[in-house]
């Protein structure tokens, strides 16, 4: 299989892939297009379908669909310019080739968030964090979701991935921070994403969902939590107030759509730990997918970084 992350411009393709979505869309002068957006297990593609009448059969969204047509350049960016398409037969794809997943190991990652679970010694937070974490039915759907649409942990396993990374950072600044209460810095690391399990569908769609749109992962985080903290029998009025300011703040700033602003030590440490984790799982994604078009080391501007970056030699 010809994978996105591999193709270059001028190259001419016959393949298949996953048709994420699709939009029927008018140019400039009144002609009719089509847009699309191609995947597979390596990302994410842009298609142009111009010419409407010969050779494009009948497709929808979330359909596999063979393609024959050619890479092109448009300011900066790859996209597909598609001459011939139809859906593709039973055989003609395997799904494992289009479904971007963890290069970590699952099992290994549950384990090691299952141990910290253990290790919280505040009796109703450990109780809570047993509710979910050591729910069967919860951790089937937790470990197969994504942390995002795009940008950092966009595959399957990204949740499980990104939340036990942000936990190891926040106990590495529990340990280093004695004033941080770690049992409610770890907790609310573990829960600050939960909300992506509605705010976000299943793969192969890995989209947002209407209450996901609506509401946000923040609030319906709160929300998950809170409802269980009310099923717990004389759980403190001000830590559940404390775990739900945490999962409020986390994203720091009002801008980054955080409806409160860190007002504890644990909630500002939460915030720092999440944004390092997605800063840097984003600069690994574009040091893997974009080194080979590196001048000198440069990748140019990157506008969710805002700044031009280099990769440094390890």
């Amino acid at each position: 299989m010809r994978y996105l992350k591999d193709l270059y411009d001028g190259e001419t393709i016959q393949e298949v892939y996953l048709c994420k979505q699709v939009q029927n869309l008018k140019t400039k002068a009144n002609k009719s297009y089509m847009a699309l957006t191609l995947q597979d297990k390596t990302g994410l593609l842009d298609g142009k379908i111009w010419e409407l009448n010969n050779g494009i059969e009948h497709f929808e969204a979330m359909d596999y669909i063979k393609i024959d047509g050619q890479v092109t350049s448009f300011q900066g960016a790859l996209q597909l310019n598609i001459r011939r398409v139809r859906r593709a037969q039973p055989g003609e794809y395997a799904v494992d080739d289009y479904m971007p997943c963890t290069e970590k190991n699952v099992d290994t990652m549950l384990a090691e968030l299952g141990s910290i679970v253990k290790s919280v010694k505040e009796p109703h937070l450990r109780q809570l964090l047993g509710e979910f974490f050591e729910n069967k039915a919860f951790l089937e759907l937790f470990r197969k979701r994504s942390a995002a649409k795009s940008v950092h942990h966009a595959f399957i396993g990204g949740l499980l991935e990104h939340t036990l990374s942000v936990t190891q950072i926040c106990e590495f600044y529990a340990q280093h921070y004695p004033m941080l209460n770690r049992d409610l810095l770890v907790t609310a690391a573990m829960f600050h994403d939960i909300g992506k399990l509605k705010e976000l569908s299943e793969f192969p769609e890995n989209d947002y969902t209407d209450e996901g749109n609506l509401l946000g992962h923040i609030y319906m985080g709160a929300e998950m939590v809170g409802r269980k903290i009310e099923a717990i029998p004389d759980f403190p009025k001000t830590l559940a107030a404390e775990l739900k300011h945490c999962i409020l703040a986390h994203h720091g700033e009002l801008e980054f759509g955080s409806p409160k602003k860190p007002a504890l030590s644990e909630a500002l440490a939460l915030s720092m730990a999440d944004n390092l984790d997605a800063k840097m799982e984003t600069l690994r994604e574009l040091f893997r997918d974009s080194s080979d078009t590196a001048v000198n080391g440069w990748l140019g501007f990157q506008r969710l970084l805002d700044s031009n970056i280099r990769i440094t030699e390890v």
